[in-house]
């Protein structure tokens, strides 16, 4: 995945916005803008910036609807008034869950509900319920309804690549968030993705690869 630093110009003036580490080339659901998720730099706190270059009306309205889906789908945290502006509450960056909660957040209609997604899920391909437990110290347990442990494994080992948690040196199917902190929504909206963490990763690829971000005059 590409990475850039890039400037902003507001009223003639430019300013640093700060790393990319994430981009959607084209936005489905307004029209094909392009829409990027940046690791904002501040003296005080590590935060993250949706933004888009695009001028079109209501582009800013997408930006602010994009980041008010990765809150509620991530608990993730709104900074001050600016709607695209948003922090992980443990004050840790979580750089690899920020750019999936992005991804996800992008995939979704202005119309689409929003609310936090559960800890639990059904696993078609093992047929039995997932359950991911809470145990406190930014731990979690992945639980196998059907008793698969071997599979509960795997799940817990997808959970750990795509928020970039670490694993138990004594339990194969428990992960740990390095902050220490409880991320309830974020583990739930990872757990469906992590079912089949392969084809996220093929899918991020291929998107990795269809596109840049597209310079202020180049759109619309």
């Amino acid at each position: 995945m590409g990475e850039a630093i890039l400037g902003k110009t507001i009223l003639g003036k430019t300013r640093e916005i700060g790393r990319r580490i994430e981009l959607v080339p084209m936005d489905p659901h307004f029209h094909d803008i392009t829409i990027a998720l940046y690791q904002e730099p501040t003296d005080t706190e590590l935060v993250f910036r949706v933004h888009t270059y695009s001028s079109i009306s209501g582009a800013q309205e997408r930006i602010g609807f994009v980041a008010h889906a990765m809150s509620i789908l991530s608990g993730m945290q709104a900074v001050g008034d600016d709607a695209s502006l948003l922090r992980f509450g443990c004050g840790n960056q979580h750089i690899f869950a920020a750019r999936r909660t992005f991804l996800e957040a992008c995939k979704l209609s202005p119309s689409a509900p929003l609310a936090p997604r559960g800890l639990s899920i059904f696993d078609k391909k093992s047929g039995q319920n997932i359950d991911v437990a809470n145990s406190g110290s930014g731990a979690y347990d992945v639980v196998a309804v059907g008793g698969d442990a071997a599979r509960a494994s795997a799940i817990a080992a997808g959970l750990a690549k795509l928020a970039e948690m670490s694993k138990s040196d004594t339990k194969a199917t428990q992960v740990l968030f390095p902050c220490g902190q409880a991320h309830d929504a974020l583990v739930g909206l990872l757990l469906a993705r992590a079912l089949n963490v392969r084809a996220v990763l093929r899918e991020e690829e291929m998107m990795a690869s269809r596109g840049t971000l597209v310079a202020p005059s180049a759109q619309n």
